[in-house]
């Protein structure tokens, strides 16, 4: 470990119980200030994001919205308070003399946060992870992406100026570059819980890392998902045009570079559908890609499903100076069965993959043969028979369920779960965004006869 990376843990750790100690309205005011500060920002941090990450001014400005919304919406659950549950003593209880009981939530301790490359802002040095673990009371240190480092550096240095300023402890907050030393902050003992964005290979390795110390903390890890969209008989022959517009759009949306993007479209094998995505997906322009590195690893894993025995090109997409345009491929539900492994990966680019299907219960059968997902979405009518298998089958193995809809776009509000069965996520119980997302660092303490003044706040 660097002797930066040393420091910074070490004054992560004095700071834990300071900041968790301080009143509920000192730490929302905190992050209150954090998001001012952002905006007030904006046109300084904008311009490094666009050029570091090649996305549009506009996406820009509206993931800072984005961003300084999350810790507001934060800052209001602090002030709401955590779950608290109160048991007054009771001689007379049905199993016995109950004693006086105060269960509370309480922060884990320090958070080590691996910042995404795709959301330069709402995922990255103070996105939700950052926001959802300072709002539990946690002190947060955060790995930067290599992928901007520059905007890094001056939200941290935004973030943590205004956390000082309106009260926190040195240490609150801190940033760090670099593999190695992300690694060691993961086996190093003062860090008590990880959240990590990135690929399953690399999300997998460091989740290893945190299970296998004497001390294994919880590690929260969004690692991947394809993604899948289910179009019944009877939607297809409804609304097949809106469909394939629709399933084009999202999954080139930002160069098809969100993991909830839609990988795998199944259609009836007698349908229009793929044609007409195929038609919409060539009046598609080329549009960059967030980095070189990125860039590679979508050449990379479009050519292995390119290449793949079953697969068939519908449309041809082409990589330029300027990024790549559209590939549309297709195959049958029964080579999808046949090697699920191969054909339901992601693709983490402007790739996607249309499934013929021949009846209803080959339609059940990919649902069945599935891996945890982010999303599942089904078009579909009212009336159709499949529907409700369908949504039960996806239910079980995705962590948020469609109807007519499409997955890209994660609204931020209570009721979102973004997250899934692994490997989407490590832990499909808990959601990296919205207000629950700070479940994940409390933990519950219940105080058993302890006089109300020594009682935690």
């Amino acid at each position: 470990m660097t002797d930066v990376t040393d420091a910074l843990l070490d004054a992560a750790a004095s700071a834990a119980r300071p900041w968790a100690e301080l009143p509920d309205k000192t730490r929302a005011a905190a992050l209150e200030a954090v998001a001012g500060a952002l905006d007030a920002a904006a046109d300084e941090l904008v311009p490094l994001a666009r050029e570091e990450s090649r996305l549009p001014e506009a996406r820009l400005r509206g993931e800072l919205v984005r961003t300084t919304f999350q810790l507001r919406s934060f800052a209001g659950q602090v002030r709401e308070g955590f779950e608290v549950i109160e048991d007054d003593a009771d001689p007379d209880w049905p199993t016995g003399p109950r004693p006086a009981l105060r269960r509370v939530l309480m922060p884990l301790g320090p958070v080590v946060v691996f910042a995404a490359s795709n959301f330069p802002f709402a995922f990255s040095v103070a996105g939700g992870d950052t926001a959802s673990a300072l709002a539990a009371g946690c002190p947060v240190v955060v790995k930067a992406h290599p992928g901007h480092p520059k905007l890094s550096d001056a939200t941290a240095e935004i973030v943590r100026a205004a956390l000082l300023g309106a009260g926190a402890p040195e240490g609150t907050f801190a940033l760090f570059h670099g593999e190695a030393a992300g690694r060691d902050a993961v086996l190093d003992p003062r860090t008590k819980a990880v959240a990590f964005t990135g690929s399953l290979r690399g999300g997998r390795a460091l989740y290893d890392l945190a299970v296998s110390r004497p001390e294994p903390i919880p590690f929260y890890g969004e690692l991947g998902s394809v993604n899948p969209v289910f179009v019944t008989r009877a939607a297809a022959q409804a609304r097949a045009a809106e469909i394939a517009t629709g399933y084009v759009d999202s999954f080139t949306l930002g160069t098809g570079q969100f993991c909830t993007k839609p990988g795998l479209l199944l259609v009836p094998s007698d349908s229009r559908l793929p044609e007409l995505a195929a038609e919409h997906a060539r009046t598609k322009g080329a549009t960059a890609m967030l980095n070189e590195r990125i860039g590679e690893g979508y050449t990379a894993g479009l050519d292995a499903l390119r290449g793949h025995a079953s697969v068939r090109v519908l449309v041809e997409g082409t990589f330029g100076e300027d990024g790549p345009t559209p590939t549309l491929l297709a195959t049958t539900a029964a080579d999808l069965l046949a090697d699920s492994e191969a054909l339901a990966t992601e693709c983490f680019g402007p790739t996607s993959l249309v499934v013929t299907y021949d009846d209803e219960e080959q339609l059940l059968a990919v649902a069945r043969s599935l891996e945890g997902q982010l999303t599942g979405t089904v078009h579909g009518e009212e009336s159709d028979d499949v529907a409700r298998p369908l949504l039960a089958e996806l239910a079980e193995r995705v962590g948020r369920v469609l109807w007519n809809g499409w997955p890209t776009g994660v609204s931020v509000t209570p009721a979102m779960h973004h997250g899934g069965p692994y490997p989407a996520t490590t832990a499909p119980l808990h959601t990296s965004v919205g207000i629950t997302a700070s479940a994940r660092f409390l933990r519950p303490v219940a105080f058993q006869n302890v006089p109300g003044h020594l009682l935690p706040r």
